[in-house]
């Protein structure tokens, strides 16, 4: 990727996970803030600590458009993206922070909806909010509400996951069927006026990592696949352990009414967002059990295997289509949807 960044102004497509945000964290944000821990650039970061236990440290902002949306809203979002975030190390969420700016006539019945939104998803994971803030901004400064979140987990275990571990012959499995989220957010757009029930997969995976977890220590690599999709985190998964991917087409689940939304828009599922979906790397003799486990757990009853690491180094994923060909899946210049976490 090149490092240098050549634009002179913010765009959108900045923040939307695409390539565009690639040049923007590696070409300028690493330029000045860049370290050994940073510059790994995995969801959450692993520090030594002591009494031989590791600490997991993530961050996140969530300026989601709109912030209600069919199966969630921004507070349920926050503290799933945070927290997914956490899993991805194999962590075990121990708190979160919590800070609000809010847009001067935001509604109070809104405020009060998404922190009971927030508070029922802690209370499903077990996590308490230990610190936060709250500003509040004049009207025309934020979009209603924006959100704020860090959260810590603790790896007790040594187990090491993490890209670096990605080796020939895994198998990659993913707990769910793709693409949902963006759809969902899409839907409830202004100008948008889609008869469809497609709901966003918005879900805490930290308990199912912990089950797989249970069941293999060949775990080898997680990535939950948010902003750029399942094409983007398999491409930059693939890149960070200079490895080739193989997926297939038919073994990628997608509902038949978001393929069906996705086709009259012109859309790849691949590269849309989700908020409920961790892309496992697991050892090939674990792989069967790995799944068994993922298919235990409620956010994970529809999982499949859908590809597995080659023996090429190049860092390339490659798509085997439902007709018996193959091409490349690289990287959008931008996403497909801005602003969807």
């Amino acid at each position: 990727m090149n490092k240098r960044f050549k634009d002179d102004i913010i765009q959108l497509s900045h923040g939307d996970g695409g390539l565009k945000t690639g040049q923007l964290i590696n070409g300028l944000l690493l330029k000045y803030l860049g370290n050994d821990i940073l510059s790994r650039l995995t969801d959450s970061a692993v520090i030594d600590i002591a009494g031989n236990r590791e600490l997991a440290f993530t961050t996140d902002s969530f300026v989601v458009n709109p912030i209600f949306f069919p199966g969630g809203d921004i507070g349920k979002l926050s503290i799933c993206g945070t927290v997914n975030d956490l899993a991805t190390c194999g962590a075990v969420p121990a708190a979160v922070s919590l800070s609000f700016i809010l847009e001067e006539g935001l509604k109070v019945s809104h405020l009060e909806k998404i922190l009971s939104s927030i508070k029922n998803t802690l209370d499903e994971i077990g996590i308490p909010v230990v610190t936060g803030d709250t500003k509040v901004v004049e009207r025309g400064s934020a979009d209603q509400v924006f959100i704020n979140t860090a959260g810590i987990g603790f790896i007790d275990d040594r187990y090491t996951i993490e890209p670096s571990r990605i080796k020939e012959g895994d198998v990659i499995i993913i707990n769910g069927p793709i693409a949902d989220h963006g759809l969902a957010i899409l839907s409830q757009r202004e100008g948008f006026d889609f008869q469809v029930d497609i709901i966003s997969d918005c879900a805490p995976l930290s308990g199912l990592v912990s089950q797989i977890k249970c069941v293999s220590r060949n775990i080898h690599a997680l990535r939950d696949a948010t902003r750029g999709g399942l094409a983007t985190v398999l491409c930059e998964m693939a890149a960070a352990a200079s490895v080739d991917i193989d997926i297939y087409e038919e073994k990628i689940p997608v509902r038949v009414q978001t393929r069906g939304m996705c086709e009259f828009l012109g859309m790849d599922p691949l590269y849309i967002a989700n908020e409920g979906k961790m892309v496992v790397f697991s050892g090939k003799d674990d792989a069967e059990a790995v799944l068994k486990a993922m298919k235990k757990n409620i956010y994970g009853k529809e999982s499949a295997i859908i590809g597995e690491v080659s023996s090429g180094k190049n860092g390339s994923v490659f798509l085997n289509t439902g007709i018996g060909t193959k091409r490349i899946v690289d990287i959008h210049y931008s996403e497909q949807l801005p602003r969807i976490c």
